[in-house]
């Protein structure tokens, strides 16, 4: 009777954006040769038929990717089409194996052969590789959101440096810079200079209109009672500076409402359970769900806890055994879920209402056991993986705990 893995073939292939590398092995673990191939559908095919000479006899193809949600998608599609059973092989499951061969250099053919006896020595292991459509489409949303929100920060950071010069006091001016009343402002009035001859009723009537009404008169009474006199060398390019960014930041909050707008529609595909729970909003939701991708990859959530670095760390040796804070781990999925948890575990407003009373308990119950705030925090977090698992392998909604004002500071 063969063993099971004898029955492949093993195909290694390092994934790049203009070429890939396919290593071929048998069960012994010995190479029996390298392909490297243009990374165009095209050229797929030749390919394949290329691989055909290094088939042994009586077995088929198992290909690992290292790559499969960039540059190694086209091809992992196309492997699926054609009927080939492809595994998914980590990066750092072939920077492991490179580390124990003791390979000194990486290069394409290096990554490809380890990928191969990553796939060889853990043939049971390792998860089908799936281009999950949805779930792709719903990171680059988020990804692209994320990438947006963070030049937004840095145009308002520059915006803030520029204002600094101009209007010493725009802080109280406006609470926030980028509302639309700000923005328009500041475009139309770069510099004080520019307010010479404007009277109250004008200034307020733009202001009015800005707003919505929401402000006028008196903010126009205090804008032009605290003018300073602030010009500077080139004042013009100043102000062309200040009107550059102002239009960057227009441009970025357009395109992230936009965005926003298409993850609430894109994310009716998935029926998600997540948003039945208070203080999981649209954006959350698929964040946490652009991380985790189809549940049904963590048959329980002490997989899911050690995917998002949450479970701790064990490190045992005769008498000691010791736990430690797990570093690893996918640290976004795990930002998300400590996000989670400092808000479910707050209160609000002045009398103090308890966003979650079942988190806030649980958290001070493990305060009142000596463990320091991070590490309550982090229980609250192991609790909320277990829930997202539930919500998400049963697709059942939250039902939110019964809620009540917490008692004073001084009386907890």
């Amino acid at each position: 009777m063969k063993h099971p893995k004898m029955q492949y073939t093993y195909v290694g292939i390092d994934s790049h954006k203009d070429t890939h590398t396919a290593v071929f092995m048998d069960c012994f673990f010995e190479k029996l040769g390298e392909i490297t191939f243009e990374n165009l559908p095209s050229k797929f095919g030749a390919f394949f038929d290329d691989a055909e000479r290094f088939l042994m006899d009586g077995t088929v193809f198992l290909f690992g990717l290292e790559d499969t949600s960039v540059y190694g998608r086209t091809l992992l599609t196309f492997l699926r089409e054609s009927g080939q059973q492809v595994k998914h092989v980590s990066s750092l499951l072939v920077a492991r194996e490179r580390k124990n061969q003791n390979i000194t250099q990486k290069s394409d053919s290096v990554d490809a052969e380890c990928a191969a006896r990553v796939l060889l020595s853990k043939f049971g292991e390792l998860p089908d590789a799936n281009p999950e459509e949805m779930y792709w489409i719903l990171r680059s949303l988020v990804v692209r959101r994320a990438s947006l929100v963070r030049q937004n920060v840095a145009s308002k950071n520059m915006l803030h440096s520029f204002l600094t010069q101009h209007y010493p006091n725009y802080r109280s001016f406006f609470v926030n810079i980028d509302c639309n009343t700000a923005l328009a402002f500041f475009a139309r009035y770069p510099s004080p200079q520019l307010l010479e001859g404007t009277t109250v009723d004008e200034l307020a009537a733009f202001i009015e209109m800005h707003s919505n009404g929401l402000m006028g008169l008196d903010k126009a009474s205090e804008i032009l009672g605290t003018l300073q006199d602030t010009v500077v060398p080139f004042q013009e390019i100043r102000d062309g500076l200040v009107q550059s960014t102002i239009k960057q930041v227009q441009r970025n909050l357009e395109e992230v409402a936009q965005l926003e707008g298409q993850l609430t529609s894109f994310l009716e595909f998935f029926d998600c359970p997540l948003l039945s729970m208070t203080g999981i909003d649209t954006i959350s939701a698929a964040q946490i769900l652009s991380c985790i991708g189809d549940i049904r990859k963590f048959s329980t959530p002490a997989k899911l806890a050690r995917y998002a670095g949450i479970a701790p760390v064990t490190y045992a040796s005769g008498k000691t055994d010791l736990q430690f804070a797990n570093q690893r781990g996918n640290r976004e999925l795990n930002s998300l879920f400590f996000n989670l948890a400092v808000r479910l575990t707050m209160t609000a407003g002045p009398k103090r209402k308890i966003m979650n009373s079942f988190c806030y308990d649980y958290y001070n119950r493990k305060r009142a056991e000596g463990k320091t705030k991070r590490q309550a925090l982090k229980c609250v977090q192991r609790r909320l993986v277990t829930i997202v698992w539930t919500m998400l392998t049963n697709n059942e909604d939250y039902v939110n705990p019964p809620t009540y004002n917490a008692p004073p500071k001084d009386k907890v």
